[in-house]
Order: C-alpha cells, then sequence, then structure tokens
C-alpha cells in the first residue's frame, strides 16, 4: 500500500508528542477482510499505570476536490471502525489531517456535521514543523 505524502511527518509528531510506534502500517485482520490503517501507536499513561492504544490513518487531501478525499477518508475510517470493533476495540481511530486543510476545510459546517455524526477523532497536524497540534477527540 502506498504511503501517503504526509506518512513520515505525522510519525515524527506522534513520536515527538511522546507516542511509540509500535505499527507502520496498523493491520486490522477481520473474519473476511484486512484492512491497513497508516500507523499503530501506544503511549504510556503515567497516572493509570496503563497503555492508550491508537491508530492512525494519514490524509494530505492534495487531490483538487477536497470533498472527494474527504468522502473517501470518511469511508474508510467507517471500515476500520467496524474492523476495530472486532479486531481491537480498546485501539482508538484518528484521522490525521495537516493543519492548513483543518483550517480551511473541517470548518464547513457539512464537515462538521459528519465528524460529529461518525464521530471520528483527528489529529491536526503541521507537516512542517512535525508537531501535533490538535487532538479532537469527539
Amino acid at each position: 500500500m502506498a504511503k501517503d505524502l504526509y506518512h513520515y511527518e505525522v510519525r515524527q509528531a506522534l513520536i515527538n508528542d511522546g507516542w511509540k510506534i509500535t505499527n507502520d502500517p496498523y493491520i486490522i485482520e477481520t473474519d473476511d477482510v484486512n484492512f491497513e490503517v497508516d500507523l499503530g501507536a501506544e503511549k504510556m499513561l503515567a497516572a493509570e499505570k496503563e497503555h492508550e492504544k491508537i491508530a492512525v490513518e494519514v490524509k494530505s487531501f492534495t487531490a483538487s476536490s477536497f470533498v472527494y478525499e474527504f468522502h473517501r477518508a470518511l469511508g474508510q475510517m467507517l471500515n476500520y471502525t467496524i474492523g476495530l470493533e472486532e479486531f481491537e476495540p480498546e485501539r482508538k481511530l484518528y484521522l490525521a489531517v495537516p493543519l492548513k486543510i483543518y483550517e480551511d476545510n473541517f470548518q464547513l459546517s457539512f464537515v462538521q456535521k459528519a465528524i460529529k455524526r461518525f464521530k471520528i477523532r483527528l489529529i491536526v497536524y503541521d507537516s512542517e514543523s512535525k508537531k501535533v497540534i490538535k487532538w479532537k477527540k469527539k
């Protein structure tokens, strides 16, 4: 599977944010279909002495139609959510989006409604500084 344009920048941003990359890609195995999410990561929660586990789908949204790419990303997220419910339900799924795309397009009413309705978690990243700018956990 081809890696997204900003795959390595998001990977580094997660590492810079204290995450340990455990899978690249993270494979979700279901009874009859397997999926490849871009990254799997874990972080130790010091106060709870537990691990938080996430799967991250990286998107750059570089095509000419944002709506088309959002539609594709949303479909992937819905499929991956179903797969994770069966394969590893404690792992939380996130969609990683570039800061500029988040500011310009993720404020659209339709996009906000879709994110809310389908409970999409977001990681907003800066590809230049390789930093996580914002976590949106529903």
